[in-house]
């Protein structure tokens, strides 16, 4: 079987920055043992599967380990690999995810802006214990939130964020959480960094899903209904949110970096 391939860097400001992601075009799905190898055999954060249906592409998502249920990343730079590369001149793209339902990708100028979901974090009275050690924070988070499997340490300054040093083995063991710590920005509202690595993720270099539960929160706190953000990773990602009712809008750059064939 040959197999269309493409990697993008997806929410990046050039080359080699933001977060790559395999988009890959079946005719028909594969059992989920083939995806994953597929997945595991492109060693990247996620790789996307896109099967053409009548009126949209069903679409999953999986990293070396296993499935995740919602990707924005990998959906991005599925969306850019339609509109720019298979079907270009339509402005947008619906995608089908058997847990996420219906997503949308569409032009939005130089940029595409995902549609998806708001996920609203709700505080965390007890976060599991020895949590701030894990994520090797010097002091007591000013909030702890959860939502969606996902714990949410809310601290007092971008270069905390920075600063963080996590031991992944200790954050490993609270699958099937993962964890995201955040802070006002200096430049952008705020800042984030994202942490899986019991998905085989040790850290996302930029998290398009975590922004559904930040967007909401910083719109909130800051009060104001359009965002700029930035992910704190080696390779780092910028992002424009917007939060619409119960909809978040996410803008990003996406790049093409390798486009061939994969033979399995």
């Amino acid at each position: 079987m040959r197999i269309p391939i493409f990697h993008v860097d997806a929410f990046a400001e050039g080359p080699c920055s933001g977060n790559p992601a395999a988009v890959c075009l079946l005719d028909s799905s594969l059992d989920d043992a083939w995806l994953r190898k597929v997945a595991a055999e492109n060693n990247l954060s996620a790789t996307a599967f896109l099967v053409r249906a009548p009126d949209r592409y069903e679409l999953r998502w999986f990293t070396t380990l296993c499935e995740i249920r919602l990707c924005g990343h990998a959906t991005l730079a599925a969306g850019f690999v339609v509109l720019d590369l298979i079907d270009g001149g339509r402005d947008s793209v619906q995608f089908e995810n058997h847990r996420a339902g219906i997503l949308t990708v569409g032009r939005a100028g130089s940029f595409f802006a995902l549609d998806f979901p708001v996920l609203m974090p709700q505080r965390c009275a007890t976060p599991p214990p020895g949590l701030r050690e894990a994520l090797g924070l010097d002091i007591e988070p000013s909030e702890w939130l959860e939502v969606n499997e996902t714990y949410i340490a809310v601290l007092q300054t971008e270069e905390m964020v920075a600063s963080a040093v996590p031991n992944f083995s200790r954050l490993e063991q609270l699958h099937p959480y993962v964890v995201a710590i955040t802070a006002p920005g200096a430049r952008e509202d705020f800042v984030s960094r994202y942490f899986a690595p019991s998905y085989g993720v040790s850290e996302d270099p930029v998290t398009g899903s975590v922004h559904c539960a930040l967007t909401p929160y910083w719109s909130n706190r800051l009060g104001k209904l359009q965002l700029k953000a930035r992910q704190l990773s080696e390779r780092g990602g910028q992002l424009w949110c917007e939060l619409a009712g119960q909809r978040v809008y996410s803008k990003g750059r996406a790049i093409l970096t390798m486009q061939g064939t994969l033979t399995i």
